[in-house]
């Protein structure tokens, strides 16, 4: 069976992260040297040019679950400087013997502005509301299990 991988980055762009003020355009790295510019799919704003989330089932995951996290912590005014993810799917058989992705797991790196602090027990907290709350995560929740290291 093969284990499958991507890399995102994230870093803000504006001055502060407020709602609706702040780019969700990345990058997302694919066998370490193939990079696509990744963004909110045309109809939520993103570029046409740009590839979306729904085009890479490891890539979609981590995209949906990034910009869930960044609207998450500008409304409770957490000033995420940087976010990076590595994320990797593992392929398998499901239970009814079909090859499948069985496993994804999420590796958020997230940095905040110098000065800002927040416990542990809160960051899992919010990115364990960010993975409730994504709508990618929602849809393979019955399929796939998400586990977020």
């Amino acid at each position: 069976m093969s284990d499958l991988a991507i890399q995102l980055h994230w870093h803000r762009a504006s001055p502060a992260l407020h709602t609706g003020a702040y780019s969700n355009a990345h990058r997302v790295q694919f066998n370490s040297h193939y990079d696509v510019t990744v963004d909110s799919a045309p109809d939520w704003g993103g570029d046409p040019d740009n590839t979306n989330p729904e085009q890479a089932l490891a890539s979609a995951l981590s995209s949906c679950h990034m910009m869930t996290f960044l609207a998450l912590c500008a409304k409770a005014g957490w000033p995420v400087a940087s976010y990076h993810d590595y994320a990797e799917a593992h392929l398998g058989k499901n239970p009814r013997g079909q090859m499948s992705v069985t496993r994804i797991d999420l590796h958020p790196v997230v940095r905040f502005d110098t000065g800002f602090t927040v416990s542990d027990a809160d960051l899992a907290e919010m990115q364990h509301r960010a993975h409730r709350y994504c709508f990618i995560a929602n849809t393979l929740a019955d399929s796939v299990e998400i586990n977020i290291l």
